[in-house]
């Protein structure tokens, strides 16, 4: 089969001689040093895919994806949401208030955010009653001021389903001050944890008890609640649709409530893949010192091609092919490791806990129990890519070196 003189001559070289095991010890360990940075990347960035994917789902599946909110108390949320409903990425549209407060109990406080909603309706865009930990999102019931606290809540006020805590939430009048505070006593109905901050600072009432404590009829509403099929097209939905409806409504959503915390994740996995990509650059330039070796070894082989004929460019591209060799099995060898590991990274996990007999991510602590793991296309795709990148660019130089190698020079010295 014909072959290339570069090709042919740059492979054979890969392989181990007696009289160069040291070249060749140096030149497995670039390739490993390769595989190893490869398979950290991915791994890594997998692992970090994981949680973004966990935090997104728990903490957008608890607040609204997109609000569509009246300027003036809703007295009619039907028609609004028939309206959302008819753009096909809006999925469920639900009658939605949210008021601010402080929760007061036995002398502590804490601020809280309260939701308004229709435990009926509730399941069509939110998770919260897969996560009820104590009794039930359904007790909550119009005139009975019932409250569903998150876990962290409970755990701080250490309240329980029947117990009693005082909500305070401000209130616009006519006195000196302009505002002052009202008090409404709740009953806890039921206990929430959904492994968030928002089991903190999170809690649900009924709408109509909403409305009672805004001084609304029972029927308004301060917004309708959506959710959306793609997460990150919900401002332009939402700010369609309020369009549509006329001046008398606004749009709301996720991005600026949440986006700070995921703009600030996507930046830490973008930060941690630049340092690991630097393992892997260490690793390829490796390369640049194996073939400078392996140029200074095979001086006199490299005047003997020039004095029968090879060019400059040919004895460049016996080393780059050497090179890129040893950078395309690195990471080859480092990227199906990394797949595999990637994949089972949450089980192997699991059984270092079982073996150890110890928690490794305790849900006291940590708001997640395992280790979760998002193998994507494109990170291993990138990764790869850059290795072969770098890998190729660590050839120029010594390859362009051996190209400068004048051949009565070198066998004068050889």
């Amino acid at each position: 089969m014909f072959r290339p003189l570069s090709i042919f001559i740059g492979t054979r070289y890969t392989r181990a001689k007696r009289r160069n095991r040291f070249v060749s010890f140096i030149s497995m360990t670039s390739m490993i040093g390769l595989a190893l940075g490869v398979l950290a990347m991915i791994v890594v960035l997998s692992v970090m895919n994981g949680f973004q994917r966990e935090m997104s789902s728990r903490i957008l599946g608890m607040v609204p994806h997109a609000t569509i909110v009246g300027v003036n108390p809703i007295n009619d949320w039907q028609p609004v949401a028939a309206a959302a409903l008819k753009n096909p990425e809006v999925i469920a549209a639900v009658p939605f208030t949210e008021m601010e407060g402080m929760l007061s109990h036995k002398g502590s406080m804490q601020p809280i955010q309260i939701s308004g909603v229709d435990p009926a309706q509730e399941g069509k865009v939110s998770i919260v009653a897969q996560h009820i930990v104590q009794g039930r999102l359904d007790a909550l019931k119009p005139g009975e001021f019932g409250v569903v606290i998150g876990e962290i809540t409970a755990r701080r006020f250490r309240l329980n389903v029947g117990d009693k805590i005082t909500l305070i939430v401000p209130e616009v009048s006519t006195a000196p001050g302009g505002i002052t505070p009202r008090m409404q006593r709740l009953n806890v109905v039921g206990v929430f944890k959904v492994g968030a901050e928002l089991d903190g600072s999170m809690a649900l009432i009924h709408l109509a008890d909403a409305a009672q404590m805004q001084h609304w009829q029972p029927n308004q509403v301060q917004s309708v609640r959506l959710a959306v099929k793609d997460l990150y097209a919900a401002p332009k939905v939402s700010g369609d649709i309020a369009t549509g409806l006329g001046a008398a409504y606004k749009a709301d959503d996720w991005t600026h409530t949440q986006g700070s915390l995921f703009s600030a994740m996507k930046m830490e996995k973008t930060m941690i893949g630049l340092l690991l990509l630097m393992i892997v650059a260490v690793a390829a330039f490796n390369i640049i010192a194996t073939l400078i070796m392996v140029v200074n070894d095979k001086g006199a082989d490299i005047a003997i091609l020039r004095t029968i004929g090879a060019t400059p460019r040919q004895i460049m591209a016996i080393f780059m092919v050497q090179g890129t060799v040893i950078g395309v099995v690195g990471t080859l060898i480092g990227g199906v490791l990394g797949v595999i590991a990637a994949l089972n990274v949450s089980a192997l996990v699991g059984w270092l806990e079982r073996v150890s007999g110890q928690h490794i991510f305790s849900s006291d602590v940590y708001f997640v129990s395992n280790l979760p793991s998002e193998l994507q296309r494109g990170d291993v795709v990138l990764i790869c890519s850059a290795g072969f990148i770098l890998s190729f660019l660590a050839t120029v130089y010594p390859a362009w070196r051996a190209a400068k190698i004048e051949p009565a020079q070198a066998l004068r010295y050889s």
